[in-house]
């Protein structure tokens, strides 16, 4: 009877996760896109097909260009297929392009000058930043910010803090030259570093180098989710009325957009460097699964949480897509600039390698994700019990 009652809950809340993830993942995908299509019309290049989602088409037409929008039914992602185009990777059709008349190759793309068919690359994870900018600026604009003094309030007992030398009222001025203007702020920078951090502090008008090593601890949310996230020991109790929201006016909000954008970016690729240098776990990575649970969960908070994740998906979609893996945006940049330097493109055997190795690449690391999924939401200890 339990069992049936939690495939129940399953069913009754599966709707709750599916439609936030659906909205974010595709507004993050349609920017993507669009910001290919855009740049790509604008070359002149002829495009084929503006899909949203993978495989069969579910509803779809033809705009005035013979542009195909459709939206399929596998809603993972999507793709812009220009002609020419053998697949949705931008893998040349070489036997149909090796037949196309002189008058037709100044409409396809991959007769177009290096310099504009990087552009049609670039646009994609660029759409993405300027969408997050967006967001966070609209965010800026019309909710606004909590904003506190970055004043020590207390300081936990053998903390790191405690053992750096922090002491109540010192004023955070600026954590590893960068400098900090609210407490949310210092707590940003902190909770993301796992290395010593150089602190300036103002000592009662005395500037104070403070250096301080951040301990990592385990955090489990509202929501049952267990978190790894630095801490120094330091709290802010709010008093004396230093606690306020700010609004900024559009053109503020786009540069402190700009600025949230830069911050995400720098540390998601600061947490990857991590991974890779053996200083962060890599049990926080997360696939399709893990961003469908967050969704859910962040839209009971309120739409404009779920705006705010769509911001930062759309960062780590654009990051992404930079790097230089075969089959990624970032891949086709590395060929092309390969290509800038030999004075002509790899050869066909040589992309076909790549893109085999890059499909590779990436399918290990949706499996890893995936599994980190899996293991996040215990549904490995779910079978178990059920066996056991």
């Amino acid at each position: 009877m339990d069992f049936l009652s939690g495939i129940g809950g399953f069913g009754g809340s599966l709707g709750s996760y599916v439609i936030p993830f659906l909205f974010v993942l595709t507004v993050v995908v349609f920017f993507h896109e669009l910001g290919h299509f855009l740049v790509a019309r604008w070359c002149g290049v002829k495009v084929d097909t503006f899909s949203i989602g993978f495989g069969r088409e579910i509803l779809g037409w033809n705009d005035k260009h013979g542009t195909r929008w459709k939206v399929s039914w596998i809603p993972l992602g999507g793709y812009v297929k220009f002609a020419g185009d053998e697949n949705a990777a931008s893998v040349p059709d070489r036997e149909r392009l090796a037949q196309v008349s002189a008058a037709d190759q100044e409409h396809l793309f991959h007769f177009k000058p290096l310099r504009q068919r990087a552009a049609i690359v670039a646009a994609g994870p660029i759409a993405n930043f300027i969408l997050a900018t967006v967001v966070f600026a609209c965010i800026f604009t019309f909710v606004g910010r909590t904003v506190a003094t970055p004043i020590v309030d207390d300081i936990v007992p053998d903390s790191p803090a405690a053992a750096a030398g922090f002491v109540v009222g010192d004023r955070i001025v600026s954590i590893d030259g960068t400098p900090v203007s609210s407490f949310e702020a210092m707590q940003r920078i902190v909770s993301t570093s796992s290395s010593e951090l150089d602190f300036r502090v103002d000592r009662g008008g005395i500037e104070v180098p403070i250096r301080a090593k951040p301990e990592v601890q385990e955090v489990v949310d509202n929501f049952g989710n267990v978190h790894r996230i630095a801490r120094l020991g330091i709290q802010r109790h709010g008093g004396a009325g230093n606690i306020e929201i700010v609004r900024s006016d559009p053109v503020s909000a786009l540069w402190l957009g700009a600025k949230e954008t830069w911050f995400v970016a720098e540390r998601t690729l600061s947490y990857l460097g991590g991974i890779v240098t053996g200083r962060e776990p890599a049990d926080q990575l997360r696939g399709v699964l893990g961003i469908a649970q967050v969704s859910g969960q962040v839209a009971t908070i309120g739409f404009m949480a779920l705006l705010s994740m769509v911001a930062v998906l759309s960062v780590s979609i654009g990051l992404l897509n930079l790097f230089p893996v075969p089959l990624l945006d970032g891949g086709h940049l590395l060929y092309y600039a390969v290509e800038a330097v030999r004075g002509r493109p790899l050869g066909e055997q040589a992309q076909e390698y790549g893109f085999r190795i890059g499909l590779a690449l990436v399918m290990m690391l949706m499996v890893f994700a995936t599994w980190n999924d899996l293991v996040h939401l215990q549904v490995f200890s779910f079978l178990t019990g059920l066996f056991s």
